[in-house]
């Protein structure tokens, strides 16, 4: 199995690495609310392990009262849930970064949103009990490998933390399906965390091991990568990430798209956020001179992203003009203006403008 069951696999996505394997959902092609698994986004850190589910376990350990090993028939027969959530990596938009920044060069679609079947990591850690003192759950996956720069010690496994409050949300779940049907290889197969809220790398593919700590986790995707600079009294310290940022983005027209002088045109796109909710959308069709609220035409689902749309009476004179697309939470973060250094190669969410071509359009064409 190469890919999801709703179509060939990876028709349409956009290659941004060959090996690993990263592939980008075209995001210009939004339609539905959820995406097909054949056209979700591909991250992958290292190549995909090739796992035998009968020899497959997953264990619970650390500081836990008691060791917990599970098969994957065992693991499915735990209760289990369905959550609506959107995935966003951390690099998502990095390409319009100034000057050019390192990682995967990712535009708009390295984002996408499904529907995930399994069972509630709080289900697992209360089947070990959770030690006192405990603070981070440690999500470790199957796939390996060595990272040049910064340089690894050695092969290592891809691994992130959830502090223990987030670890035990009812959102958070081990999931075993994707949009009804089993995880893809690419997408995680048999299982892997899906953490709502929280930006992509918390959701750990190939999952094979949790283990529940007593100190703050250091491992490499913890202190070395997926970290931004926070300021504590004034001095820059080194923080990982988590919350997803709140963003929206415009699907149509695409960059360099042209549209016909007095036309009406639908300019749609879709907003997500972290833990609160996305409360207002606006766009711009005139480079942020004004603004407008959008419909949104969702309704509305925690932690999944809401499209909206705008019929556009789109200027009689030819032009290039910049649409620009703003979003604000319920709890009052907005999408800002301007790019915060301070974030270095990750949580791209500042509006970035969509230039487009404005032409007469022949009459009878």
């Amino acid at each position: 199995m190469t890919g999801g069951s709703n179509g060939a696999p990876y028709a349409g996505l956009i290659t941004r690495e060959q090996e690993p394997l990263n592939l980008e959902s075209p995001f210009a092609n939004l339609d539905d609310q959820i995406t097909p698994d054949n056209l979700f986004y591909v991250r992958n850190h290292f190549p995909v392990p090739q796992i035998d589910i009968a020899e497959w376990r997953l264990t619970v350990s650390g500081a836990v009262a008691r060791s917990v090993v599970l098969t994957y028939d065992e693991l499915r027969a735990l209760p289990s849930k369905t959550v609506m959530a959107t995935l966003e990596c951390a690099g998502n938009g990095r390409v319009y970064l100034v000057p050019k920044a390192k990682g995967t060069m990712w535009g708009q679609g390295a984002v996408s949103n499904a529907q995930w079947t399994g069972v509630p990591l709080s289900v697992l850690l209360e089947k070990a009990g959770i030690n006192a003192g405990a603070v981070d759950v440690v999500l470790e996956g199957a796939d390996r490998g060595e990272v040049d720069e910064p340089k690894s010690p050695g092969p290592i496994h891809f691994a992130r933390s959830l502090p223990l409050e987030k670890a035990m949300k009812d959102e958070v779940i081990i999931a075993y399906a994707m949009n009804g049907e089993p995880l893809a290889p690419n997408h995680g197969y048999p299982v892997r965390a899906v953490v709502p809220g929280w930006y992509g790398m918390a959701s750990v593919k190939w999952l094979a091991r949790i283990i529940v700590t007593n100190t703050a986790f250091q491992g490499y995707w913890q202190t070395l990568e997926y970290v931004s600079w926070r300021r504590e009294d004034g001095l820059p310290v080194l923080a990982p990430l988590g919350e997803t940022q709140i963003k929206s983005q415009i699907a149509r027209p695409a960059e360099y798209e042209t549209v016909g002088a007095g036309s009406q045109y639908r300019v749609h796109g879709a907003a997500w956020s972290g833990e609160s909710p996305v409360s207002r959308v606006e766009l711009s069709c005139d480079g942020g001179d004004s603004w407008d609220p959008v419909a949104l035409t969702d309704a509305p689902v925690p932690f999944a992203w809401c499209r909206w749309e705008y019929l556009w009476s789109v200027p009689q004179a030819p032009g290039r003009p910049s649409l620009l697309t703003r979003a604000t939470d319920e709890a009052g973060n907005a999408q800002p203006d301007h790019r915060d250094p301070d974030r270095r190669n990750y949580m791209i969410n500042h509006v970035v403008p969509v230039e487009i071509e404005i032409r007469w359009t022949p009459a009878g064409s």
